[in-house]
């Protein structure tokens, strides 16, 4: 969904307006409603997450959030998932978590919705890599497919159940394959 907007507002101002649900993302000036998530989204979100911090929050390697916004480079969006390597990680005063990430997230991790423009997550990993981001994966579970983005490198498809999907270097403990990541669909 696309707000309309008589005189368009500054990313300072996106930002001093309250949360919706599902997240809206400021792009080029525009505000965007994400879609909501449905089934096969929020399952793999929901064994993701747990499956890279299992691995590497536990070694103090990156840290998985889901939906966490991040402000950089002149937008604010919401990967479904964001990770950032430990050091990276904003803290606060405290030395807690940040509730603030205003950089790139070192992976991003998009699930297409039925409902959700590929053309606009494909931006945003796009916009992400331009910033820093070591590696982009956009998750095409209807179609049982990953699409994997590097910075300056070709986009690379996944499809066969036994290839391995690539992550970035900081990850290298982590090893799932094609069929790993949907067998997560069945019930």
């Amino acid at each position: 969904m696309v707000q309309t907007i008589s005189n368009p507002i500054t990313l300072a101002e996106f930002l001093q307006q309250p949360e919706t649900k599902p997240a809206s993302e400021y792009i080029n000036g525009q505000i965007l409603q994400k879609p909501m998530p449905q089934g096969k989204h929020s399952i793999l979100q929901g064994e993701l997450v747990p499956q890279i911090n299992g691995i590497l929050r536990t070694k103090q390697i990156a840290w998985a959030f889901p939906e966490l916004r991040c402000t950089f480079g002149g937008r604010s969006t919401v990967p479904d998932i964001a990770v950032f390597t430990w050091e990276r990680i904003p803290s606060d005063e405290n030395g807690e978590v940040a509730n603030n990430f205003a950089i790139a997230p070192d992976w991003t991790i998009e699930i297409l919705s039925p409902d959700q423009s590929q053309t606009r997550v494909t931006k945003n990993i796009l916009h992400c890599l331009k910033y820093g981001t070591q590696m982009g994966w956009l998750i095409f579970p209807h179609e049982r497919t990953v699409f994997i983005y590097r910075p300056k490198q070709e986009i690379e498809v996944f499809d066969e159940p036994d290839s391995v999907i690539p992550v970035p270097l900081f990850a290298s403990e982590i090893r799932l394959t094609v069929r790993d990541l949907f067998y997560w669909l069945l019930k």
